[in-house]
């Protein structure tokens, strides 16, 4: 029987809704790529009896079982003497783990307290784990063939402890199949409207592939995932499966492997040497955002006018009044002087402008909330369209703020073709 995984999260702050629990898909994502799926994700407070609970029932299904949290110096961190006592062990200090304790603590000028030094304290029947980024070290124990991985829960140290050693280590112990995955980036088109799109394609889908379809707002991740003891043929089927479904998206593909929108866009105005400025209304500088988030955009972005009111929008963009008057902030009329001006005024070959009702007052019988009128401008012209996103409003700022980068990327794909 393959192996499969349940995750055991441990600690308050997660029930309480103080801490969100990243940690899970992350690790949910890795232990896929190795072939051991994970089936279970639990939260549990950090009580020794719940600990031991759980992880008992847990060890009834599964073949590996990943805890984090419950590992700090502190009084109210009580996995290790839990699990120690769990496994019928007595805590003695592990050499090692001691040293790479004082290395870390000296390296910042810290002193070694006596909590500090308790952290290299491991149940004796364990193997610890060396936590490069932390004190806290991770600990695998085996019995009856399944394995049981305790680790921090401060992400970047599980992360570390999981690439250091973890993955490497649970691959080998359960010799689990190759597993490949691949993923398409898309946007500008609806999950429905991709399945309906790909249904043909899905239905010739070799065995051992699968099609997972990740939508969130603005855009669908399709994953394709492979699994064979052939990594070879593995790689070969992905890469022939990758091709013909980019061929039926079309335009609707950007990118593979979360890559962003913002990344593809930077690097289609970089290698084409063109630069791009941004009016945004109701996206209030979330566009300017994404685009500078992406190391070397100064190169291609020139800076932004947030014309969230009326008198900014006729002062610094050149809308005239009777405009706003006679067709409201919200039209075609007003967000395409305003992607005009914008792009003359910051002397760019794009320009983006946005203005729309975010919500979640303001919206009307001709215009409710998640109206947005999005506008692109270059020196052959200005394209606008009207979108209805709906009436969440931090949604609604996401939606437009893609919304608009990618009516950019189609505009851009037109200039590259000519």
């Amino acid at each position: 029987m393959s192996p499969i995984a349940e995750i055991i999260t441990i600690g308050d702050e997660l029930l309480i809704g103080q801490t969100i629990d990243t940690n899970s898909a992350w690790i949910g994502e890795r232990m896929s790529m190795i072939g051991i799926p994970v089936k279970r994700i639990i939260s549990i407070s950090d009580n020794p009896d719940e600990i031991k609970s759980v992880l008992a029932d847990s060890m009834s299904r599964a073949s590996v079982i990943l805890i984090t949290g419950g590992l700090g110096p502190t009084n109210d961190d009580k996995t290790k003497l839990t699990l120690a006592d769990f496994f019928q062990s007595e805590l003695v200090e592990n050499e090692e783990v001691f040293q790479d304790i004082l290395q870390i603590l000296t390296s910042r000028n810290f002193p070694v307290s006596a909590l500090n030094r308790a952290q290299a304290l491991v149940p004796q029947n364990c193997i610890a784990i060396r936590n490069p980024q932390g004190t806290a070290p991770g600990m695998w124990f085996e019995k009856d063939g399944k394995v049981v991985v305790s680790m921090p829960g401060v992400p970047f140290e599980m992360k570390s402890i999981m690439e250091t050693t973890v993955l490497a280590r649970l691959a080998e112990f359960f010799h689990a199949p190759a597993i490949l995955h691949k993923t398409i980036m898309t946007t500008g088109v609806p999950e429905s409207k991709l399945a309906s799109m790909l249904q043909d394609w899905e239905k010739v889908l070799p065995g051992n592939f699968t099609l997972a379809y990740l939508p969130s707002p603005g855009m669908v991740r399709l994953r394709i995932s492979g699994t064979g003891g052939d990594q070879s043929a593995l790689e070969k089927g992905i890469n022939d499966l990758t091709g013909s479904l980019v061929h039926i998206l079309k335009d609707f593909h950007f990118g593979y492997d979360e890559t962003s929108l913002e990344e593809t866009i930077g690097q289609m105005l970089s290698n084409n040497h063109y630069t791009v400025s941004t009016a945004e209304s109701c996206t209030g500088g979330s566009i300017a955002s994404l685009i500078t988030r992406i190391p070397g955009s100064s190169m291609y972005f020139k800076g932004s006018v947030i014309a969230y009111a009326n008198e900014i929008k006729t002062k610094f963009l050149d809308v005239n009044e009777l405009l706003l008057e006679q067709h409201g902030a919200v039209s075609q009329q007003v967000v395409e002087q305003m992607a005009k001006s914008c792009r003359l005024q910051f002397k760019t070959h794009f320009s983006i402008a946005t203005s729309g009702v975010a919500g979640p007052g303001g919206g009307t019988i001709s215009k409710p909330v998640g109206t947005t009128w999005i506008a692109v401008a270059s020196e052959k012209g200005v394209f606008s369209e009207c979108f209805k996103f709906g009436e969440h409003r931090e949604r609604n700022i996401v939606k437009a703020s893609l919304a608009a980068l990618n009516m950019l990327r189609i505009e851009l794909l037109k200039e590259t073709i000519t």
